[in-house]
């Protein structure tokens, strides 16, 4: 790169061999990493761009934090109840009331099995 000589090239290796400086640069690529995201789905962009997921239970392959994400990265949208309004209800282990209202109004329920395929397939 211009202007990084040996010096220059030297420190910044040492910084990226320090721990402590790599596990901040984590932590903030995640914020970063989710602000993306956040734009991406609210440009209503990707293959679940308009719909809304609610996730109740526990899975198996992933937490409840990492199938948000994964919705989110592919454009979808993820709520904490159950309306009309939602598209799929993803159901794992011991899933509760979230599922029965689902049932209720009819909504799409997945159970993890077919998440992870929806999801393989985009």
């Amino acid at each position: 790169m211009p202007d990084v000589g040996p010096v220059v090239a030297a420190h910044v290796y040492k910084f990226f061999q320090e721990k402590h400086n790599r596990d901040v640069l984590a932590a903030l690529s995640k914020h970063i990493q989710l602000k993306a995201q956040a734009r991406k789905a609210a440009s209503g962009e990707g293959p679940l761009a308009g719909k809304t997921f609610v996730l109740t239970g526990s899975l198996d392959s992933m937490s409840r934090d990492q199938a948000s994400e994964r919705i989110v990265e592919l454009g979808g949208k993820v709520a904490g109840s159950v309306s009309k309004k939602t598209s799929y209800v993803v159901a794992g282990a011991e899933a509760g009331s979230k599922l029965a209202k689902a049932q209720e109004l009819g909504v799409v329920v997945l159970d993890e099995k077919a998440f992870l395929e929806l999801l393989n397939s985009l």
